[in-house]
């Protein structure tokens, strides 16, 4: 069983207005995210607390919500444990992501204006420095806000909403083949901002489908040899 609390040096700030309880959440679900607290990893409430700075209150009520959320697993008489997805479950929820970006990169072909197609290029830029300097935390962040800047310019608030809702799990699924997926995702990512920026809504359609299912299968593949 991997170690309990948290890994050195990885304790968020909590200094962002709002209820208590509510940052903590937030610091949880973005260590989990990121995979700074491992699926499977044992999670108790007294260590969480120390590092985090504060009582075991507010860390028992974000770990009851992460559980309802399906981040993490209360186990009677055990504790609290990340989450171990199935691989089921991954399959499902990148099945539902393709299908939502898909739209996304279509919706952003009919509506992408230059300054919305320079923030893009901004992104990739920003991208391609990571991938180079093989700063994965950094390529993963910035994956997700290329797609999220895509859902912003495909202007469909209620598609926004879920993709939002499967965005951080995206994220969680997507950092272990990161390294993997490395220049080629930002090649394909350059071909996307070509394909929005001429208003080629087949292109951008047929390409965001290629990539996300690109994603989709490597993750499967990813305890491969």
């Amino acid at each position: 069983m991997s170690s309990t609390g948290l890994p050195q040096g990885t304790a968020p700030n909590l200094e962002r207005p709002g209820p208590l309880r509510d940052r903590v959440y937030e610091a949880l679900l973005e260590l989990i995210t990121t995979r700074a607290l491992r699926p499977g990893r044992h999670l108790v409430e007294s260590e969480l607390a120390g590092r985090l700075g504060v009582s075991r209150q507010p860390v028992r009520e974000a770990l009851q919500r992460l559980n309802t959320e399906g981040w993490v697993d209360l186990r009677p008489a055990q504790g609290a444990f990340v989450h171990e997805p199935t691989e089921g479950e991954a399959d499902q929820l990148l099945t539902v992501r393709t299908l939502l970006e898909v739209e996304g990169a279509r919706l952003a072909a009919t509506r992408a204006d230059e300054a919305g197609i320079r923030a893009l290029e901004g992104i990739l830029a920003q991208g391609l420095r990571a991938v180079a300097g093989d700063d994965v935390d950094a390529a993963v962040a910035l994956n997700a806000r290329f797609h999220a800047k895509i859902i912003e310019l495909a202007g469909n608030a209620v598609l926004a909403e879920l993709a939002a809702q499967v965005g951080r799990k995206v994220r969680w699924y997507y950092t272990p083949i990161a390294r993997r997926r490395g220049h080629r995702s930002w090649a394909e990512h350059r071909d996307l901002i070509t394909a929005i920026a001429g208003h080629d809504e087949e292109s951008a359609t047929r390409l965001m489908r290629e990539h996300t299912e690109l994603t989709r299968h490597s993750y499967h593949a990813r305890n491969e040899s």
